[in-house]
């Protein structure tokens, strides 16, 4: 591994570039990579930390940049669950190497309402809603079991049935309190730009890479 070396070829970045409001700059790239066809361009390293102080971390996927914030959805008796209950401060990281970006999130993550939760949980595939109704996720379980219980969904609710969103899944929103921006560049001398709330205001400042 450290033989491994990467040498970026971004074309740099300035304050000029970023727009304003950060928020709305994580949107803006997010459509850059989805529409340079990169794969799963909205797959993103949420962490979160336990009651105990122990951090934990897995890919999500970014549904939703609305309300000042990021909207992801999971079940809320998950692992990722168990500790946003237990503290709201959670960090993300979107990465996409052939663009040489990342962008790096802190902020506290809350519950979308119900509404907004069944309105989403309706566009999901069959598949993916069954699946959302039947996995009891993060905890143990047996294949035969899970697929039995997949089964037995699948006959309670044939394809195109209105199937009821589970209590105990739906969306959160993560309102952010600093935002990262980087963009790789020739021999390490990368671009780094910071957004801090000021009251109500973003305030950018560059950070040494």
């Amino acid at each position: 591994m450290r033989d491994i070396r990467e040498e970026y070829q971004g074309k740099g970045l300035s304050e000029a570039d970023l727009l304003a409001d950060p928020v709305e700059q994580v949107r803006l790239w997010v459509e850059e990579a989805v529409n340079a066809g990169l794969p799963v361009a909205n797959a993103m390293t949420l962490a979160t930390v336990n009651a105990e102080g122990q951090p934990s971390a897995r890919t999500v996927l970014l549904k939703g940049v609305e309300q000042g914030g990021f909207v992801f959805f999971s079940h809320y008796d998950s692992r990722k669950g168990d500790d946003i209950e237990a503290s709201d401060k959670v960090a993300f990281v979107l990465y996409w190497s052939p663009m040489d970006r990342q962008i790096t999130v802190q902020g506290r993550a809350r519950k979308v309402d119900a509404e907004t939760s069944r309105a989403y949980f309706k566009t999901r595939p069959y598949g993916s809603q069954i699946s959302a109704v039947a996995s009891p996720q993060s905890r143990p379980v047996d294949l035969e079991t899970l697929e039995a219980d997949v089964a037995q969904l699948r006959q309670e609710y044939p394809e195109g049935s209105d199937i009821p969103m589970p209590e105990n899944w739906g969306g959160y929103l993560i309102v952010p309190e600093e935002i990262q921006f980087w963009q790789g560049r020739p021999n390490r001398l990368h671009d780094r730009f910071r957004y801090r709330k000021q009251g109500t205001t973003w305030v950018p400042e560059r950070l040494a890479p």
